[in-house]
Formats: structure tokens, sequence, C-alpha cells
């Protein structure tokens, strides 16, 4: 019983990607199209990504206010509302100077590859006694820690870097989405046998 229950959910998550297919498929088209706009316009995606990030802060201060506000009478609200108001004043900057908007996304970006990289090596040392690849993460965790340190150094540079970065994931992920979408669309009645359907149901989907 459990495993035709479970043969009932992949039946459904499986037809549902079938009859959803164009949703991967126009999901797939955009982040193409992102994709190449930002090849060939990496300013202009700085700037949309920038002012997304900071957006971002100011919608996250403006609800971390309101739940300080709210809850007054807990303790540490008034942590909550620091928060919320460094997120305002720092969205409200950003948006007024856009360009600001932009290092900032720059220098977050770097800081967390920094911050990944740290976390890799700190894992190798752990896998050491247990794996002898602990080198993978040990590579890895300096070519992180390197990039973020040249980003900080050359932010200009380091904003193409991410751009570019950017640009090739979403043209990537857009080629796989719609593959997948096209595959799906493609196939045909191969559920039914899983659902535990009746035949004439099986032969008329199959006609």
């Amino acid at each position: 019983m459990a495993q035709s229950l479970t043969l009932r959910q992949g039946g459904n998550a499986e037809d549902l990607c079938r009859r959803a297919w164009w949703v991967f498929l126009i999901g797939g088209i955009a982040s193409i199209a992102f994709g190449a706009f930002a090849l060939l316009q990496p300013g202009v995606a700085l700037f949309v990504l920038g002012m997304f990030f900071i957006a971002s802060l100011l919608v996250d201060g403006v609800f971390n206010v309101i739940g300080a506000v709210r809850n007054m009478e807990k303790d540490g609200w008034w942590i909550m509302l620091l928060i919320g108001l460094l997120g305002v004043a720092v969205g409200g900057y950003g948006l007024l100077h856009p360009p600001m908007g932009a290092l900032a996304f720059v220098y977050l970006f770097s800081f967390e590859s920094i911050a990944l990289g740290v976390i890799l090596v700190l894992l190798g040392v752990k896998v050491r006694k247990v794996s002898s690849r602990e080198w993978l993460l040990y590579a890895s965790g300096a070519v992180s820690i390197l990039f973020g340190v040249l980003v900080l150094a050359q932010p200009v540079v380091g904003a193409l870097s991410i751009v570019w970065m950017i640009a090739g994931w979403s043209i990537v992920v857009g080629i796989l989405r719609i593959v997948f979408a096209l595959r799906m669309h493609n196939t045909q009645g191969g559920l039914q046998p899983h659902l535990g359907l009746p035949a004439q149901v099986n032969a008329d989907a199959n006609r």
C-alpha cells in the first residue's frame, strides 16, 4: 500500500510537470534572455541586481520595524527595531543613490565568497581524517577566498566578473529548463500504468 501511495504521488508530480510544461519553457526562455542581456549590458544588469538587493533590505527593514512595534511587550523587541531601522536607512539611502546599491551588492557578494571559502577550508580540516580528498575542499575554499579578496581590491573588475558568473548560470539553468519542458511536452501516456488506472483508460489515453 505504501508503494502504491508513492507511485501515485510520483505520478501526480509527473502529470503536473507534463501539464505545466509551458511554465518551465517560459521560465527557461526568460532565464536565457536575462543571461544574454547581462552579458551584453553588464552595467545595466549590475544596476538591476543592486536595486533588487537594496529593495530587499528596505522591505526586510520595514517588516522588522512592524514586528518590533507590534511586540513591544516582548523581551528584545528593541533589537529587532534597531535591525529594522538600519535596513530602512540603508535601503532608503541605496534607492536614493543607485550606484551605492550596486556597490553594496558587489561587496556583499565578495564577503559571502570569503566566508564560504573559510567554511570550506574548515570542513576540509574536519574530514581529512576520514577522506583523502580533502584537498578538493581546500582548493575550493582557497579559490573562493581569493575571488572575494580580488573583488574587494578591484570592485569594478569584480563587479563585471560577478555579472558574468550570474549570466552564465542563468543561461545554463534556462537551457536545462527548456530541455526539461520539451521532454515533458513530448511525454505521452507514461503515467497510467503506474497509477493503477483501468485498462480502458490506458487504451483511451494512448490513442
